[in-house]
């Protein structure tokens, strides 16, 4: 009689602690798929403001005259990040075009350094002040265009995989307390299912024809 007692006391606590468990994996799948959501949202807001800029949609344009180029790194850059990502800020005059403008101490972040008297087609965002001094300034062109774009389809996926879990509970790193089938039955009771395929179809097509398009 005593041993089925705590046999029965032993199940109900494994069901208990089951229980427990299933609501934490439940919450930690709603939190993941906030976490994706935030991420895919930022991703394509940077990419389409980045985008915007690079491909002349947005901002001034005009022309800046390198006076000279410098690496910088950041103080805490790792050595094995300092050899493989080397930013470079190349300073000189701006004007922008149709000599509406100019910034005499213009400068802007590139891929590699150009020698003095070189002429680059940049975008002013942000004029601090009348004359365009203190602003902000973006390389231009339609290559770095298609690749910020390339991130704005990038977080769509991002964003797709965030409502299929904030709305299943589904989580896709570890255990999840509700399994894939699951999840992807109940979402396909309502429009659920139709959002998440629209934004990861979309995102994922958008991505790779835009990152291809920028090499031609």
């Amino acid at each position: 009689m005593a041993r089925t007692q705590g046999t029965g006391s032993g199940t109900g606590v494994d069901r208990s602690l089951a229980g427990l468990l299933g609501r934490a994996f439940g919450r930690l799948g709603r939190a993941g798929g906030l976490v994706f959501l935030i991420a895919g949202l930022g991703l394509s807001g940077f990419g389409a403001y980045e985008g915007a800029y690079a491909a002349g949609w947005a901002g001034t344009h005009g022309t800046l005259t390198v006076q000279q180029c410098e690496v910088s790194y950041p103080n805490n850059a790792s050595r094995s990040s300092r050899k493989n990502r080397r930013p470079v800020r190349c300073e000189g005059t701006f004007v922008a075009e149709g000599g509406k403008g100019t910034d005499a101490h213009a400068a802007v972040q590139v891929r590699q350094r150009y020698v003095r008297g070189t002429e680059l087609s940049v975008q002013q965002t942000e004029p601090a002040s009348e004359g365009g001094a203190g602003a902000d300034y973006v390389q231009a062109g339609m290559d770095r265009a298609w690749r910020w774009f390339a991130a704005f389809f990038g977080g769509w996926v991002f964003t797709g995989l965030g409502v299929f879990c904030l709305a299943t509970g589904f989580a896709p790193f570890g255990q999840s307390r509700v399994s894939f089938d699951t999840a992807w039955e109940a979402a396909g009771r309502g429009v659920t299912r139709s959002l998440v395929i629209g934004a990861i179809g979309v995102g994922i097509v958008g991505s790779a024809v835009s990152f291809l398009i920028s090499y031609f």
